[in-house]
């Protein structure tokens, strides 16, 4: 692709946004404060572990719920009961070989619930011992949100662990608060008032980072458990769709380890199965021949490792190695320039804090490499006229990249369902005076209904995630790598 059009192409991000500046002032003076019509949560639930009725063993079984759902159509109970059933299986994979116990160290967690229809919720799990003395089996405090925020919902879980070693009582009046409680726009703050016996009112303040499309991720376990080579081969086999299963001890580790490989892949979004803790139960899915990340318990190993034409990666601290089972080309896979541009990226992390300015590094660290890649495929997709739909030309689109290995990545890559689905929402939107660069500023916080994976400001409008790729380009890059056209050698 000569200079010229590079230069047009550059001149388009511009365009963009001068475009957006006013539309993006408006939803903001619009949002304030607040996401309307949407609650923290549908419910909490505690699953308590019961002997079975031989009394060898336990099993999961729901004890508390708040709220009580009333009033309820038949079929809706029964999709509730089932809900319910799913979420004992989650907050306990273990299965039923369980012990009473004197210590165990609470543990955070998260999953995801598919419905029928496609659309998902979020599960977030706390596991702790109650309050009692002796030997005594752990209990799971679960609660269902259809909104991704990991880090907000586990200090809500604070607040109910301090709540249940006084009463289980306590817990009621602060969830309802909560229920009632406004969900804040990215960047803001709620507060809520809770009274505790001998402690008086309390104000508990809820913040949402202000990059809210992150806020589900945690980036700082993904790089304890693996170097960023070895970050780097998982993004691979990732980005070509392929069969990838994590093993760990922790739940936590494979849940937070799970979601932000998947983060990785923004501003495509995995179309596969994700199950970030397998249920015992369930471990047959590893089976499947379609693609998948999922998350296995380390006691779990000997039912996957037969299991052949995946990526097998060990997170645990005692592994002897990091990819058990591999298909060995995925150090080949990604151009080796962008390879080492990532690793160069990466190396910024040594000078960020922990949070938001960590998932910010690496985030655009992988960001810039899907730029690089594809990020000319705007100019590629042609429309006949106003109002009509666009297509897009693979073949030129590809041919325009000089690089042969950077040519030979993509010619795999467009052949992905995430890939493939970014495209088509993109051809979906009629063409326009504003041609590529018309889009929707009515956006709100939500859990794309593909993956489970948390995503914020994109996705539902189809011009969002291409709006963000510009809105960073613009901001750290200045759109310098343009004028040269896809690069990677």
């Amino acid at each position: 692709m000569g200079a010229q059009t590079w230069k047009k192409l550059s001149q388009s991000f511009n365009n963009l946004t001068e475009q957006l500046g006013p539309l993006v002032a408006d939803e903001k003076s619009r949002q304030h404060r607040y996401v309307s019509g949407q609650y923290f949560f549908e419910y909490l639930v505690v699953v308590s572990l019961k002997k079975t009725k031989d009394g060898n063993n336990y099993e999961p079984q729901i004890t508390y719920q708040f709220p009580k759902r009333d009033g309820m159509a038949k079929f809706q109970r029964e999709e509730e009961e089932k809900t319910l059933k799913a979420l004992t299986l989650f907050c306990f994979p273990e299965g039923i070989n369980w012990a009473p116990l004197t210590e165990y160290r609470s543990e955070t967690f998260s999953f995801v619930l598919t419905e029928i229809d496609g659309s998902r919720r979020n599960g977030y799990c706390r596991r702790l011992l109650p309050g009692g003395k002796g030997a005594r089996p752990p209990e799971a405090y679960c609660i269902i949100s259809t909104l991704a925020c990991f880090g907000l919902f586990s200090k809500i879980f604070d607040e109910v662990e301090k709540r249940r070693q006084i009463s289980m009582a306590m817990i009621y009046p602060f969830m309802q608060k909560l229920r009632e409680a406004p969900f804040p726009a990215p960047g803001n703050t709620v507060e809520i008032k809770s009274f505790i016996p001998e402690s008086g009112t309390e104000i508990i303040s809820l913040t949402r980072p202000l990059d809210s499309w992150l806020e589900h991720v945690n980036f700082a376990t993904l790089f304890n458990c693996l170097t960023d080579n070895e970050v780097l081969l998982v993004f691979a086999a990732a980005v070509l769709e392929r069969r990838i299963i994590f093993i760990a001890d922790e739940l936590g580790t494979l849940s937070q380890v799970i979601h932000a490989v998947a983060a990785l892949l923004y501003p495509f979004t995995w179309q596969h199965t994700f199950i970030s803790i397998v249920p015992k139960i369930l471990i047959d899915v590893v089976m499947a021949p379609t693609p998948y990340l999922l998350g296995v318990q380390k006691h779990l190993l000997d039912q996957v490792t037969d299991q052949n034409d995946l990526l097998l990666v060990d997170l645990s601290e005692d592994k002897k190695e990091t990819f058990i089972v591999s298909i060995g080309d995925e150090s080949s896979i990604l151009p080796p320039k962008l390879q080492n541009e990532i690793l160069e990226a990466l190396t910024n992390r040594e000078k960020a804090s922990m949070g938001e300015e960590l998932n910010r590094v690496v985030s655009e660290a992988f960001l810039h490499f899907f730029v690089k890649t594809v990020g000319h495929y705007a100019s590629f997709v042609k429309y006949s006229g106003t109002g009509e739909r666009g297509v897009f030309e693979e073949r030129s689109f590809y041919k325009a990249i000089e690089s042969k290995t950077t040519r030979h990545f993509v010619k795999k890559f467009i052949k992905t369902q995430m890939f493939d689905l970014f495209i088509q929402e993109v051809e979906q939107q009629p063409g326009s005076q504003q041609g590529m660069h018309h889009t929707h500023t009515n956006t709100h916080t939500h859990t794309h209904t593909h993956t489970g994976v948390p995503t914020c400001h994109c996705v539902t409008e189809p011009y969002k995630n291409r709006c963000y790729i510009r809105h960073w380009l613009q901001t750290r890059t200045g759109a310098s790598f343009i004028e040269k056209g896809p690069s990677g050698t």
